[in-house]
């Protein structure tokens, strides 16, 4: 292969697939730092059962943000943006089932840490430790 060859080669095919602007890297990190400062904020905000969906929601803008610039997803084919979609509407399904399920649950979660249990073994339960012997009884 000739010198030319390889210098055609590389140029049909670069090295890099496509160059970000740092003033749109900076914006981005910018956004994602106010992103976090407003979910650690809504903790402390009394909203009720909005505050779980409130940080899922900024969470999945995001992640938005993350795949959309750092990832290049941008600037990539529509099938990938297809792809990332569906797989965070298939996450956002599962998350939907599991919440759907904790109302069956209530009567038994606790509020806070719950509290320490004593645990008593049963000495004929399996996985209860062997019984000493005493002096005195036999085996």
């Amino acid at each position: 292969m000739t010198q030319s060859n390889s210098n055609t080669a590389h140029a049909d095919h670069p090295l890099v697939g496509h160059l970000v602007p740092v003033s749109t890297l900076l914006a981005t990190a910018s956004a994602l730092l106010v992103l976090t400062v407003i979910t650690v904020a809504v903790r402390y905000i009394d909203i009720g059962e909005f505050n779980l969906w409130v940080a899922i929601g900024i969470a999945v803008v995001k992640a938005g943000l993350v795949a959309s610039f750092f990832m290049h997803l941008r600037w990539d084919r529509p099938f990938n943006l297809l792809v990332f979609i569906g797989c965070m509407l298939f996450v956002v399904l599962m998350m939907a089932f599991c919440v759907l399920d904790t109302s069956q649950y209530r009567s038994v979660q606790y509020t806070g840490n719950p509290p320490v249990a004593q645990e008593t073994l049963d000495a004929n339960a399996p996985g209860a430790p062997v019984a000493r012997f005493k002096l005195g009884m036999n085996p």
